[in-house]
């Protein structure tokens, strides 16, 4: 009886520590996904304010009526359209080229035997560390020297050769076992067939990964096109929220509420794609050796 009776208290013990531990966890990721949202939410609600009550409503959380009209002005005030589609145009794109390259260069640095291949790899990794305001003055002076300046090439190409979907994909590479090229290389196959055939179909997680981040960072990028376009007509979303400012000082409402907008299409990518990203992540990371 005293055995039992003790491995009865030790299991109710056990039981008690675990559902704490739960409901610790769950509050600790409940503030800590309100500390994220915080900022979406201030988004949405100054967005629903008039711009004169932006910054003098104190601690109150909604304005003195909800200004539903800040979203056709925020439509007026800018050619919205238009931005909206170089936006998708330039993040599509760019997230197509970046997925490519990163395919090919991590097949490369992962499968192909050649020499310094680590080395050329550590050395590609490295660019990582590089600050975009580094990069962006050589770049220019090549935009304009190639008469690009003012394109659509300059705003998509030079900043889709960075070194994380490389390495993201090149890990999960890593770690497939080589029995699949072996395979089909006695088939016959060579490189091009086995990384279009065979492993681009187990690459599916990853290189959405990749295109997912590309694509909200061409979507949000704000310093290179400030740089190198001078033309409305070429303007992306970061460039048209400055039409909301003038001499006159900024129109908040209608500004946050183009924001709103703008911000939707990441939400929505990443909602719907939200469990495909956490295995892509998953594999990427952790995989390799």
């Amino acid at each position: 009886m005293p055995k039992t009776r003790t491995a009865t208290t030790s299991h109710h013990s056990v039981t008690q520590r675990s559902i704490l531990n739960r409901a610790i966890s769950t509050i600790g990721m409940t503030l800590i996904g309100a500390f994220f949202l915080f900022p979406f939410f201030w988004m949405v609600v100054t967005s629903l304010k008039p711009t004169v009550e932006v910054f003098s409503t104190g601690t109150s959380i909604m304005g003195s009526e909800i200004a539903w009209s800040n979203y056709p002005s925020a439509l007026q005030s800018m050619p919205f359209g238009r931005i909206i589609l170089n936006s998708l145009l330039v993040a599509t794109a760019g997230s197509l080229l970046v997925m490519t390259v990163s395919v090919l260069s991590a097949y490369a640095f992962s499968r192909l035997r050649f020499r310094f291949r680590d080395h050329l790899f550590l050395l590609f990794l490295g660019t990582l560390v590089l600050p975009q305001e580094v990069l962006v003055i050589p770049l220019y002076i090549g935009m304009q020297k190639a008469g690009l300046v003012n394109s659509y090439f300059a705003l998509i190409v030079p900043f889709a050769f960075g070194a994380f979907g490389a390495f993201l994909i090149r890990q999960f590479l890593l770690s497939l076992p080589g029995e699949f090229e072996e395979a089909a290389r006695i088939d016959g196959c060579g490189d091009v067939r086995i990384l279009f055939h065979v492993l681009l179909p187990l690459l599916k997680a990853p290189i959405l990964v990749v295109g997912v981040f590309a694509f909200i960072d061409y979507w949000s990028t704000f310093l290179w096109p400030l740089i190198v376009v001078n033309d409305s007509h070429l303007a992306t979303i970061p460039l048209g929220l400055q039409m909301f400012s003038g001499e006159r000082g900024t129109d908040w409402g209608p500004m946050m509420a183009a924001v709103t907008m703008a911000t939707l299409p990441s939400i929505v990518i990443v909602v719907f794609l939200q469990r495909q990203l956490e295995k892509g992540v998953a594999l990427g990371a952790f995989g390799g050796r």
